[in-house]
């Protein structure tokens, strides 16, 4: 990875990590633990999340960042970063509604809207970093 990639994962990463902790500390915290009742779990596991917000960039990087860049720029990243993060979190909630006993299907729905949301911008703010670096 160059540093020039580097600089957009860090960017993405840290747009990512503080919408999403905003978002789920603070303005949907109550309809997540309301939705989800004894499914969710007291103390959760930050390691298993650390791994998630390292990773994530890292998708949104290959798969909209650098083409929306090649493609026609910051706006195709962050509309292709939507479209990662639409396709991300449908499977994620997808999969719960289908396997998991009294899965909220109306939090699903906000969930999937929210990670199309939130790829977008961090994709966005990826790519115009990336924009950036690459030409100074």
């Amino acid at each position: 990875m160059s540093t020039k990639h580097l600089v957009a994962w860090a960017v993405t990463f840290v747009v990512l990590l503080v919408i999403d902790m905003i978002w789920l500390g603070v303005v949907a915290k109550g309809m997540y633990q309301e939705a989800m009742g004894d499914l969710m779990s007291p103390n959760p596991r930050l390691g298993f999340a650390a791994v998630f917000y390292l990773a994530y960039p890292v998708g949104l990087l290959v798969f909209a960042i650098v083409p929306g860049l090649d493609q026609q720029g910051v706006l195709r990243a962050a509309l292709l970063g939507g479209l990662f993060g639409l396709f991300c979190y449908a499977t994620y909630d997808l999969t719960n509604l289908a396997v998991v006993r009294n899965w909220p299907l109306a939090l699903s729905f906000i969930d999937i809207a929210w990670g199309a949301v939130v790829s977008g911008v961090a994709a966005g703010a990826g790519a115009a970093a990336l924009r950036w670096f690459a030409s100074r």
